[in-house]
């Protein structure tokens, strides 16, 4: 019970966490909660997935299979926080000043939410595979009996629930005009971790060798399966034992999503009326 507990708490926490970021994200924009609903119904569609073919996929992801398919997941998630970042930085200043009169800003929102609702999605799923796949590893290696093990599942589902509601409601309380400046540095942060944690994947699978040694190690102090080690996974990339190419590429992502808000961010100008 207290496993499965732990586990599941810890992954729902990754998920929501990205779930309230994007919620906060997005406030003001229409359809929002329709989009944001549509990707976590397609995440737990496919955790759903996962847990029916449980057993094929341990088999199947016995070897590296695994971490490429996680490491392009999470490429896909940081091209669709990059581009809401860019999106939010030419209308978001729109969206802060009248949610009423956002004009082309709204009509182009269904693109921006599209990409944000995959986001949700993929975390929804990672997050959710992981937890099947886990569980599954319990239940075929110890004498957890079902419904302990789906006690636990439901109380850590309910703990993280309340710690991801906590951490919204916080970003809620920072004031409209600041808003889109605190998420679009968290999404960026999200996108740079995400697109480390894709590179420790490539290095696992053997794909990535170029700048493989390690330039600290934390993991006395705050490993990255605690609580508060995944915490700091999800919300800026923390990990205790980082390769000199998860922090170039960390670093590498960051810088490219900032320019590339300065070079297009700028709203266009509308044409005079005569």
């Amino acid at each position: 019970m207290i496993a499965a507990l732990i586990i599941v708490f810890r992954e729902v926490i990754e998920a929501g966490l990205v779930v309230g970021i994007v919620l906060a994200a997005t406030r003001g924009v229409p359809s929002r909660g329709l989009w944001i609903g549509y990707g976590v119904g397609g995440g737990v569609a496919g955790a759903c997935l996962v847990a029916a073919f449980a057993g094929a996929l341990a088999n199947a992801f016995a070897g590296s299979g695994q971490e490429l398919f996680n490491a392009v997941i999470l490429l896909v998630a940081v091209i669709m926080l990059a581009w809401h970042n860019v999106w939010m930085a030419r209308h978001g200043r729109a969206i802060a000043a009248a949610v009423k009169a956002v004009g082309d800003a709204v009509a182009a929102g269904s693109r921006t939410m599209a990409a944000l609702a995959i986001v949700v999605g993929i975390a929804v799923l990672r997050e959710g595979s992981e937890v099947v796949l886990f569980i599954y590893g319990i239940a075929v290696s110890s004498n957890e009996t079902a419904t302990a093990m789906a006690t636990g599942g439901v109380a850590g589902v309910l703990l993280g629930a309340g710690v991801s509601a906590m951490m919204y409601i916080g970003l809620l309380r920072i004031p409209a005009r600041h808003l889109f400046s605190v998420t679009s540095w968290l999404i960026a942060l999200l996108a740079a971790g995400m697109a480390a944690q894709a590179v420790a994947f490539l290095q696992l699978a053997g794909v990535v060798t170029a700048f493989a040694q390690t330039l600290w190690d934390t993991s006395n102090f705050l490993a990255d399966n605690s609580v508060l080690g995944k915490v700091l996974q999800t919300l800026i990339g923390y990990t205790d034992r980082p390769t000199a190419l998860q922090l170039l590429v960390y670093l590498a992502t960051l810088t490219t999503i900032f320019v590339l808000m300065r070079l297009f961010g700028s709203a266009p100008r509308r044409p005079a009326v005569a």
